[in-house]
């Protein structure tokens, strides 16, 4: 009998899917399957190419509600934001296609009756896609429209706790009339994982998750030469300078820090506030995460789900205690959040002040709905602040003033800077990491020189 995994469902604790690992002879075909639909697809004519990716993308928007409801009962989302999951999937991907023809396009050195030179923009051959469960569908188009578009074929691995979402992406593809084998998936462990990136057959890597698989996906490709983008951990901060929209900071850095109970690789972790408006905005950031309902993600009124087990809320419940012991100051009631219980995934938000640095909440990545504020008495240590850590993700800035914003914004070790916004992917600007939070790029023209190899071509008539 094939070796299953259960997806349990963070809402009830109860199994909601089963699925079967991939067997060693099925990934063995699908890879057979993947190079040989690659080799036909590479020279397909990119607006074929194009054609089809939207179409799927169209196919993929058909089933939208109830692609949201599972999605939901896999990973505890609000079923109220789970369907803006598959919009962001359909703008990425619409642009992603858009630029395309542009940025595929073969490089013209010199043309004469003597000499032609040229770079083209080569697909790699297999693209393998390792997908996390927070967001699945907005993380898997970032590499897998472009990857296609590039002219390469796609295998994914589903992360165990959203496994359905491969298969409703296999669907999408197959009712768009991609050819067969140019997108598969996989249910694989860790050590099938680690195989396959060992295996000869596969050209590029790309991984979403911690910092942790990060160096495990790059050990497991020593030796192999090949490219890998990773998208790894995160402790982004946000700096509201004492010029801010008050009102406007409060609510998108609340946003920011508790969307998707805080399982964002890029939510606001840590805000450092200018000592001018420290009290008011806390006071207000405070007062608003009290309106937060948490409970059941298919109840309308909810506004904050669980996490995605009862592990990861038990982990940040510890972050929390510690930072009390070292003096931090808890400003939320959890009994004012009846649906918070230890040993379940349900957790109350909170916001911690009286912090430093020297507690694992401002130092670690929690990925969970908890929030560090300081004080800070300028530009200068706010950027210190922001800096001093080891990963670089994004940040955020709020103020009035855009030189001074590009001032700071050009200071923080940091792959996106956001000013007065934050926790949002442009699909036209890349999508990178510094430091402990990976390497490469996704989206944007970028994406295209990552999915793609050069290839020179001088010719002497």
């Amino acid at each position: 009998m094939m070796p299953t995994f259960k997806v349990i469902s963070p809402n009830n604790n109860r199994s909601y899917a089963e699925r079967a690992y991939t067997t060693d002879s099925e990934i063995e075909r699908a890879l057979e399957k993947s190079a040989k639909a690659q080799r036909e697809w590479r020279n397909t004519p990119l607006e074929i190419r194009k054609k089809i990716c939207l179409k799927a993308v169209s196919a993929l928007l058909a089933r939208q509600s109830s692609i949201a409801e599972e999605l939901s009962w896999q990973m505890g989302r609000p079923l109220r934001y789970t369907p803006d999951e598959i919009k962001g999937f359909a703008e990425r991907a619409r642009h992603m296609a858009r630029i395309a023809a542009d940025k595929l396009i073969n490089i013209e050195v010199e043309t004469s009756a003597a000499t032609t030179r040229r770079i083209h923009r080569a697909p790699h051959g297999i693209v393998f896609s390792i997908v996390p469960w927070n967001y699945p569908y907005l993380t898997a188009v970032n590499v897998i429209i472009p990857a296609l578009m590039a002219g390469n074929s796609v295998i994914m691995k589903p992360s165990s706790q959203t496994p359905l979402t491969a298969e409703r992406l296999f669907d999408a593809f197959e009712t768009a009339g991609l050819p067969a084998g140019l997108f598969q998936h996989l249910f694989l462990d860790h050590l099938n994982t680690a195989k396959l990136i060992q295996h000869e057959a596969i050209n590029y890597v790309s991984f979403t998750g911690s910092t942790q698989g990060g160096r495990e996906i790059e050990a497991a490709a020593v030796g192999r030469f090949i490219d890998l983008g990773l998208e790894l951990g995160g402790k982004d901060p946000a700096y509201v300078r004492s010029d801010a929209v008050l009102e406007d900071a409060v609510e998108n850095l609340i946003d920011g820090a508790f969307f998707n109970s805080g399982q964002s690789c890029c939510g606001i972790e840590r805000i450092y506030v200018h000592k001018a408006l420290y009290q008011k905005f806390c006071d207000n950031f405070i007062e608003l995460t009290r309106e937060y309902r948490l409970g059941d993600p298919l109840h309308p009124d909810t506004t904050l789900g669980p996490m995605v087990n009862a592990a990861a809320a038990t982990r940040v419940r510890a972050q929390i205690s510690a930072a009390i012991k070292r003096g931090a100051c808890a400003t939320i009631d959890e009994k004012s959040f009846p649906a918070s219980k230890i040993d379940t995934a349900y957790l109350a938000p909170q916001v911690l002040l009286n912090v430093d640095h020297s507690m694992s909440v401002m130092r670690d990545e929690s990925f969970g709905p908890v929030v560090g504020i300081m004080s800070v008495d300028s530009d200068e240590q706010a950027i210190k602040l922001m800096n001093d850590s080891p990963y670089g993700l994004s940040a955020s800035i709020w103020t009035r003033d855009r030189d001074s914003a590009f001032n700071i914004g050009n200071q923080l070790e940091t792959g996106t800077c956001f000013m007065n916004r934050c926790d949002y992917l442009d699909p036209a600007l890349a999508w990178s990491g510094v430091k402990n939070s990976g390497k490469g790029c996704s989206l944007s023209e970028f994406a295209y020189e990552r999915l793609t190899q050069p290839k020179s071509f001088h010719f002497r008539h």
